[in-house]
């Protein structure tokens, strides 16, 4: 992968911007369950850069996962890293993207898995399938943005287009003529491999006239979903199945925000694609427009993350965890730090940050992973509370500001090797509640239960899915509300786990996980290539 800058217009405007082969979005990854993968790395752009694989769990590596100063520190400009990508029980969609400041706007693509040679699909297998990454456009540069936001310490500008494979679409000018097209035939099955690429966005999307069979995300297989929509959070993937069973005709694949905040600016855009039959013979008619939920319609958005389901079947079983050793509680909350003279663009003067359990995350000056493989003290501390330092009415109106203000560290949770682990994740209404879409880097996890309000620990689990529930690494917490998922800790290293909200994790929302090594040589860390780039 050759990362380096080239020219895109977009929007009547062109600019220059960060790219993987010259691509936008860039190239796919095709691999089958269980491969093991090395990917050349060389960078030629003007910044450091990592490369992060999206719910790929790297056993035993955690050396080419990618978050900046969590595993590696960048990768320098006219330098080299070869990356190795050890697949393990993953199948279906997943994607990669930067792992450094604001560069994934530009710098992703998709990875996909397929079975075994000689195993089907758990479905029919579909006619052909289509990429679906959904994107946002900034007119100005990213980087640019990013800077300017981060010294300000208010809310990043929105972006000024939604994309579909890169493209705009109909709705934006001097977009038309590039509009993302495929062409089916009637009759066929097919499947899109959807991910959600934007940087700050949950959307909603759906096909006109056309119904749609979920039947995976996150790389993993679920029971068939049937929908008119889906709604997909910054992050996940989603597999679906569409038949092409309408009159001959041309259709819009539409996209929009979901957004459960009205005191924060969004780019309410909506970009399309075209679904084309093959045959039809006006072509440049005005294609059919889907129905979309409202863009603030929570019930449409959880309503169709809380359905989806396992497979569990004897050929693809799920494995539960039941006896947990370490119960957590982690409050993840937006948040305001002092600002010289209140001159900060947040609220009241002051700067927006973000927090797990009241812990605004501080970046270390080298990686976590290198200072714990190699002993190294005073980096990080190891201290991370399993509950919030401080328990009040979470998801109230009108909280004090007296709890707006976090801590600054720069703290790991440690465990054992073979924990199991439940852990809540509780939204808060401190300075403004929204959906989270949270992400753990390597491992899956079971969504076992999920509720508006404050979790309860005596009655909640009561209603937990143990039978089915699905296989995710990354899963929205709705507003004002919490979701509980399990997990075993049985892949030694360094782990991230943060907001896919690109500026939640820029104002500090995430944290790290330790997995320590078990009693067994198979049971622990692989030790670090010799091409780890340098920290100093």
């Amino acid at each position: 992968m050759l990362v380096k800058e080239a020219n895109f217009t977009r929007l009547c405007k062109s600019k220059t911007i960060l790219t993987v082969n010259g691509q936008y979005p860039g190239p796919t990854i095709y691999a089958r369950r269980g491969d093991t993968l090395i990917v050349n790395v060389k960078n030629r752009g003007n910044l450091g850069i990592t490369l992060h694989w999206h719910g790929v769990k790297q056993p035993r590596y955690p050396w080419s996962d990618g978050p900046e100063y969590i595993t590696q520190c960048p990768i320098k400009p006219g330098a080299n890293f070869s990356q190795k990508i050890i697949l393990s029980d993953e199948e279906g969609t997943l994607w990669w993207h930067a792992h450094s400041d604001w560069s994934r706007a530009t710098v992703h693509g998709l990875i996909v898995i397929w079975p075994k040679i000689g195993r089907p699909y758990p479905f029919p297998k579909p006619y052909a399938e289509f990429p679906i990454i959904l994107g946002e456009w900034w007119r100005q540069d990213v980087e640019a943005e990013l800077l300017y936001f981060l010294r300000t310490g208010g809310d990043p500008n929105s972006s000024d287009a939604l994309t579909i494979n890169g493209q705009p679409g109909d709705l934006y000018p001097c977009s038309p003529s590039e509009t993302t097209k495929f062409i089916v035939q009637k009759g066929k099955t097919y499947m899109l491999r959807i991910v959600n690429a934007a940087m700050n966005l949950f959307m909603f999307s759906a096909i006109a006239s056309h119904k749609v069979t979920i039947v995976g995300t996150d790389g993993a297989y679920t029971k068939p979903l049937k929908s008119s929509y889906i709604v997909i959070s910054p992050g996940q993937t989603i597999d679906l199945l569409f038949k092409a069973n309408q009159p001959l005709g041309r259709y819009y694949i539409a996209a929009k925000p979901y957004n459960s905040q009205p005191a924060i600016s969004f780019d309410n855009t909506t970009t399309t694609a075209i679904i084309e039959y093959k045959g039809y013979k006006n072509s440049s008619s005005t294609p059919a427009f889907p129905h979309l939920p409202k863009v603030n319609d929570t019930a449409s958005s959880v309503n169709f993350t809380g359905s989806l389901r396992s497979l569990a079947t004897r050929a693809h079983p799920i494995n539960v965890p039941m006896n947990i050793t370490r119960n957590f509680l982690f409050t993840i909350s937006i948040n305001t730090l002092p600002c010289p003279n209140n001159q900060c663009l947040g609220p009241n003067g002051l700067r927006f940050a973000a927090s797990v359990n009241n812990i605004t995350y501080e970046t270390t000056k080298i990686s976590i992973l290198e200072a714990y493989y190699g002993k190294i003290k005073g980096i990080y501390g190891d201290d991370f509370p399993d509950f919030p330092p401080l328990f009040f009415n979470f998801t109230a109106n009108n909280l004090s500001t007296s709890l707006w203000t976090p801590l600054n560290a720069s703290e790991v949770k440690v465990l054992e090797y073979g924990d199991t682990v439940e852990l809540v994740f509780q939204g808060t209404n401190l300075v403004a509640g929204i959906d989270h879409p949270m992400h753990l880097h390597g491992h899956s996890f079971y969504v076992v239960g999920w509720g508006f309000g404050n979790f309860n620990a005596s009655k909640d689990p009561l209603s937990y899915n143990l039978v089915d529930p699905p296989l995710q690494q990354t899963i929205a917490v709705p507003k004002n509300g919490w979701t509980a998922i399990r997990f075993k800790a049985d892949n030694p290293g360094v782990w991230l786990m943060h907001c896919h909200l690109e500026r939640h994790i820029s104002w500090g929302m995430e944290m790290t996980f330790i997995t320590k090594n078990g009693s067994m040589p198979s049971e622990s860390m692989l030790p670090p290539p010799l091409d780890m780039p340098p920290c100093t």
